[in-house]
């Protein structure tokens, strides 16, 4: 009987594989944790410096708050978007984007397509070139700008000297309406022509070269190999330098900022942007809630022109597999 008792009232040694069982369980739970605990710090400063500026974005644009009283605010609703599509310099400003966006995209990723493809050839100096056209990038923004107004002058520009030299009468870069764009455009080129260049070039050699030679054995001329080989394996490269470039135009701010020192975009808001006129509310006129309104009706375009281009995308994907 003692025995007994003193068996039950004995603690109970535990199991040899008792340890390795929480062990296991531990690292179990850390392998399904640890992916979301090395995007917490990523998470965290999106959520500070992203999400949050975001959504009191869209909260402030439904107020009226002017900077000199910021801490007053009075609910508007959306009176902030119907005063803003009533009001003409902003339709001017969307257009002058829209313009700009297509004068500078469109060469701009032509002129890049065009060096990256004289790139992919073995010449000499390549790594020279290839240094050369991404100095551009760069190079601030503030400096390119003003070596460009310089260049643009209609007195003592050198751009308006070469055109004399062919008989050419002075521009006016900085009041034509035409003339001006095409100047803030010329700017945004000289830049990101070099950026892009690189990156199709990065797409360009990661086309198997057995596509080439097959092409050069059925005849193919370097025409037809970059019309039928190079262009269809650069599609999403294309793609992604379009949706950037369409982000980059319909935020463009510091060109026309800087390139003749006015808010207004010119005298007649002839080279305005959505980016500039956004400024010129909040911190020319100290419209904040208004200014928000605009950002956000920024963002939206933004979404929206993505929106299509995936759109375009992937129907024109759709066809190809159906052929």
């Amino acid at each position: 009987m003692t025995l007994t008792a003193t068996a039950k009232a004995a603690p109970r040694a535990p199991g040899p594989g008792s340890g390795d069982g929480r062990t296991a369980s531990l690292r179990r739970t850390w392998h399904k944790l640890s992916p979301y605990a090395f995007i917490a710090p990523f998470l965290t400063l999106f959520a500070a410096f992203g999400l949050f500026p975001l959504l009191y974005t869209a909260f402030v644009s439904l107020y009226r708050v002017e900077l000199q009283t910021s801490g007053d605010m009075e609910w508007r609703g959306i009176a902030n978007y119907t005063a803003l599509f009533t009001d003409e310099y902003f339709w001017t400003s969307l257009r002058n984007t829209f313009t700009i966006g297509v004068l500078s995209t469109v060469p701009q990723l032509a002129m890049a397509l065009g060096l990256a493809h004289l790139l992919n050839y073995k010449l000499r100096g390549r790594t020279f070139i290839r240094t050369a056209i991404l100095l551009p990038y760069a190079t601030s923004v503030a400096a390119a700008t003003l070596v460009f107004a310089q260049l643009f002058g209609r007195d003592f520009g050198l751009i308006n000297y070469a055109l004399g030299l062919v008989g050419v009468s002075p521009v006016d870069w900085q009041t034509g309406t035409v003339a001006s764009q095409i100047a803030v455009s010329t700017i945004v080129v000289w830049r990101w022509t070099g950026y892009n260049a690189l990156i199709y070039l990065a797409g360009m050699q990661s086309i198997p070269g057995e596509l080439y030679e097959a092409a050069e054995m059925d005849g193919a001329s370097r025409w037809r190999q970059f019309i039928h080989v190079t262009l269809p394996g650069l599609r999403p490269t294309i793609v992604f330098t379009v949706i950037v470039s369409t982000i980059g135009a319909t935020q463009l701010f510091g060109e026309p900022l800087l390139f003749e020192g006015s808010i207004s975009g010119g005298i007649a808001h002839q080279y305005q942007t959505l980016g500039l006129y956004m400024y010129e509310q909040g911190w020319g006129f100290f419209h904040l809630g208004r200014a928000a309104a605009i950002a956000w009706v920024m963002f939206v375009l933004i979404v929206v022109l993505v929106g299509a281009n995936a759109l375009v995308v992937r129907r024109r994907a759709r066809k190809e597999a159906g052929r």
